[in-house]
């Protein structure tokens, strides 16, 4: 089965109550694909998010736009996972280069505030993207793979095993194993690492370099693709090749009406993380762009 199409609206810090109730208004009246075509996921701010989940139309899903890092308390000005959770919020989006830039979110800051979103059931839209600096300096595929390495992350466990007779380096499931045996032994040790990433079909990869947010530039439909190709390869050798095949890598950046259809033409682009054009009617457009997927 092929990875179904994912267009998500970041609505950033933008809108009144007047605004929302207009632009929902917009999204509800709109003529798209069916959910089996395409998952629509609309973030607005964090104070709009109980307005919106109860007017948006059934069909269409509500993210937050971040959360916090560990379980809620003294931080203020913050919100928990387990509050979106609260709220019936499905998704979250983490790792925005806005935040990462001005906020100075590490690339392993990041990488924990996926896996403990995750850990408290939420599902993530997880981002990663270059600067222009980085692209002219030829090392755009190494910067996203690195963020990439730090979602996916692992953490180093000991465990004992009996009844391993030979030195064994092997993958089962998310689990890599590095077992010794000491001979005569019976058990031996096992270091292992665990990723942080349990279940990738609640991971949607969005790239989204940064150079071309909010700047009127784009990616062409070949530069989206070589990124976007290079990082099923880098999943498929730090992963597997069955999350390399199931994981959606979405593309974001200046996203439009009028260049959505060729960029989702291409064949590892699984969909769009639209910023500034997920306020305006063209946003439906966009949501339409999975019809060139569905009869590729």
């Amino acid at each position: 089965m092929g990875r179904k199409f994912f267009v998500g609206g970041n609505w950033k810090c933008n809108g009144t109550t007047e605004q929302v109730k207009k632009i929902v208004s917009t999204l509800n009246g709109g003529e798209v694909p069916s959910q089996d075509v395409v998952e629509v996921v609309i973030s607005p701010p964090f104070v709009f998010l109980p307005l919106v989940k109860e007017a948006l139309r059934p069909d269409f899903h509500v993210a937050a736009q971040n959360c916090w890092v560990k379980k809620g308390g003294a931080f203020t000005g913050e919100v928990s996972a387990e509050m979106l959770v609260n709220l019936s919020i499905p998704w979250v989006i983490i790792g925005h280069s806005e935040r990462r830039l001005m906020l100075k979110e590490s690339n392993e800051f990041v990488g924990d505030k996926v896996a403990y979103a995750l850990s408290q059931g939420l599902k993530v839209i997880a981002c990663i993207g270059e600067t222009l600096e980085q692209r002219e300096a030829g090392s755009t595929v190494e910067v996203v793979a690195a963020q990439t390495k730090a979602i996916a992350g692992s953490r180093p466990c000991v465990s004992v095993v009996s009844f391993v007779t030979c030195l064994d380096v092997r993958f089962v499931g998310y689990f890599m194993y590095r077992t010794l045996t000491v001979t005569g032994l019976k058990d031996c040790i096992c270091f292992f690492y665990k990723s942080k990433v349990s279940n990738w079909a609640d991971v949607v990869l969005a790239y989204e370099p940064v150079w071309a947010i909010g700047t009127g530039k784009v990616a062409t439909p070949a530069q989206a693709q070589e990124v976007h190709s290079e990082l099923r390869k880098w999943l498929q050798a730090n992963v597997s090749p069955e999350v390399a095949a199931s994981t959606r890598i979405i593309y974001g950046g200046s996203v439009t009406a009028a260049n959505c259809k060729e960029l989702a033409a291409q064949p590892d682009v699984d969909g769009f993380l639209v910023g500034g054009a997920s306020l305006k009617p063209e946003f439906i457009d966009i949501i339409k762009s999975a019809e060139v997927k569905k009869n590729a």
